[in-house]
């Protein structure tokens, strides 16, 4: 019965009273109910709304316990939490209730009430409802949005002088408003949970990549240095080469002797090569310890890249992405999950900034002890003329360094990664050794 239709009946049934007693007992319901709504629907955190719906239960049944299941993700029925009058929890395994009751109940989405348990020839008494020596059980389904979520029971030892149609109507109501404030809190308790994956996931990309980042950023440091350096270092070479040269060439032609002046040039050269290479010997130790070392464990590509895309897509910049996937069956493989990680999204990220509505295709197959990877998207894909020169596409495409750091990723793990020609769109394949 919902609850509208509860309302109406009292309504109706003081415009058509029969008694002044019975329409107290109804308009006191009808109170009951609408303080207890109130009550359970002030919360959204399901351990308290649990709590809440169950005390009340008891409360306006006058029954001695009360238990509430659920029905978890694999479709059984869990429970979730038992109280005694007293308020006092009772633990799972003094959960010893009728179970055909319960099951009934809820497979069949019906109420029952079973007055005179011990007597009621519908359910076996030789199990748990004589066991107990119940006199009274009452059970509804929790429905909402058409959808059964659980079962709310109570019980008590002692025969119960009630009105069936009443009580149960009420219960009923009782049920129906208790499945809408478990429902939401059970929404907002998911919602809860996957933003706080979300933020975890996102905070454990973040520091990936910006240790990836670093690492590319000291790499890319190191090998501008050492280009720069080497060609300084040439130069003063060449100095140092042409000042030994035309020293005697100048004390011929001027018959001057003092080599001072060229002593203090050549002195100056050698502490500028001295420098020079001081400054190169840096350079390598930057490009060396830019390296990170490798977490290699054995993992599943696919799930990797499924875990990404998972993350990727609640974050607003990769909302109006559409991800395609087609993951065949591939052997397992020794590599480093979260610079793997941050080698997609880094390949993504640069899709998206391009084409933010892209669609991307991961295929991934494996080959003679090898899997490899292909992301392609119908974005502008690389400048022309550019064909599948890897390293002359990166500081293309705003890609800055970005597709350096996808190259020194899989290097590292002595794998191969390339770029595909492709008519339209981008098109990058990676290979990872089955090691």
């Amino acid at each position: 019965m919902k609850f509208s239709e509860f309302k109406k009946n009292i309504d109706d049934g003081i415009k058509n009273t029969v008694s002044d007693e019975e329409s107290s007992e109804k308009v006191k319901h009808l109170e009951a109910i609408l303080n207890i709504a109130n009550t359970i629907n002030r919360s959204l955190i399901i351990e308290d709304v649990l709590e809440l719906v169950l005390k009340n239960a008891i409360r306006l049944t006058n029954s001695e316990r009360g238990f509430i299941v659920l029905q978890n993700s694999r479709g059984n029925l869990d429970f979730k939490i038992g109280l005694d009058s007293e308020n006092k929890p009772l633990p799972e395994n003094l959960f010893h209730i009728s179970n055909t009751v319960v099951e009934d109940v809820f497979y069949h989405g019906q109420s029952i009430f079973i007055e005179g348990a011990q007597s009621d020839a519908t359910y076996d008494p030789s199990k748990s409802i004589l066991k107990l020596d119940l006199q009274t059980i009452l059970c509804s389904p929790l429905i909402t949005s058409a959808k059964k979520i659980g079962v709310i029971y109570v019980d008590s030892k002692y025969l119960q002088k009630i009105k069936v149609r009443e009580i149960t109507g009420t219960f009923e109501i009782l049920a129906g408003q208790a499945a809408t404030a478990i429902r939401n809190a059970q929404l907002y308790d998911g919602q809860v949970s996957a933003y706080n994956a979300l933020q975890e996931a996102n905070n454990q990309l973040i520091q990936a990549e910006r240790k990836a980042l670093k690492s590319s950023i000291d790499s890319e440091i190191g090998q501008s240095l050492q280009g720069l350096v080497h060609l300084a270092l040439l130069e003063t070479e060449s100095l140092m080469r042409m000042i030994e040269k035309t020293q005697p060439d100048y004390e011929q032609t001027t018959g001057n002797t003092d080599s001072v002046l060229f002593d203090r040039l050549k002195l100056k050269s050698k502490v500028a090569i001295d420098s020079i290479r001081n400054i190169q010997k840096y350079a390598q130790v930057l490009l060396e310890t830019s390296i990170i070392n490798l977490n290699k464990d054995s993992g599943d590509l696919n799930r990797t890249i499924q875990s990404v895309i998972k993350y990727l897509v609640p974050m607003k910049k990769y909302a109006s992405l559409t991800f395609k996937t087609e993951l065949n069956n591939i052997p397992l493989c020794n590599y480093d999950s979260e610079q793997i990680q941050h080698l997609l999204v880094q390949l993504f990220t640069n899709t998206a900034d391009v084409k933010k509505d892209a669609t991307i295709i991961i295929k991934s197959y494996s080959r003679d002890d090898k899997v490899y990877v292909e992301v392609e998207d119908d974005g502008p894909g690389f400048p022309p003329g550019m064909g599948t020169d890897f390293m002359a596409a990166d500081g293309a495409n705003n890609g800055g360094y970005g597709l350096f750091l996808c190259k020194s990723i899989i290097e590292r793990h002595n794998g191969d990664i390339k770029i595909l020609y492709r008519q339209k769109g981008a098109a990058i394949q990676f290979m990872l050794p089955v090691e």
